[in-house]
This record gives structure tokens, sequence and C-alpha cells, in this order.
């Protein structure tokens, strides 16, 4: 789904090193997808992430607020940053 590069950058910088649940990749399909939706606010997110479809292609089967706004503090924004860049 993500370049190799991408995945490549996740394993350097260490950033799903101890996650169970809501890995890299997934964090950022489910952030286009709010983007994509007009999503506002991280429970608006949670919830769309209840629904049984979207989770089976997330790889999870529940994901809280507080979870996706953790993710959110410990996310590098040079990958954010580079993700953006292979989008435009």
């Amino acid at each position: 789904m993500f370049s190799k590069r991408f995945y490549q950058e996740v394993a350097s910088n260490d950033q799903d090193k101890y996650v169970k649940k809501l890995t890299t990749p997934s964090y950022l399909l489910l952030f286009l997808h709010a983007q994509l939706q007009q999503r506002e606010g991280l429970r608006a997110i949670a919830d769309d992430a209840l629904k049984t479809k979207f989770q089976l292609e997330l790889g999870f089967t529940s994901i809280s607020t507080s979870q996706l706004s953790r993710k959110h503090q410990q996310m590098n924004t040079q990958l954010l940053q580079y993700v953006f860049m292979e989008l435009v």
C-alpha cells in the first residue's frame, strides 16, 4: 500500500517499535480517511474506526480516542512530511 521507502523510514525511526494495535500505516490511513470525510476531532475519527469493514481494512478491532491522541503525539513529523510530498 505504501512505498518500500515509507516502511524503511518507519523502521529506521522505531516508529512502531512497541506498537500492538495502531501501526503507523493504519494511523495514516485513518487520518487520510478523516481528512477526506472532513471529520473534526479525535472522537469523530474514533467513531469511524468502530465500523467493522473499516476495522478489517486497517487491521485492528477497536481504537480509543486516547490511543489516537497518543499516536498523534508520537508521530515523526518528517515522516508525515514525506507522505504529504509523495501524495502531492
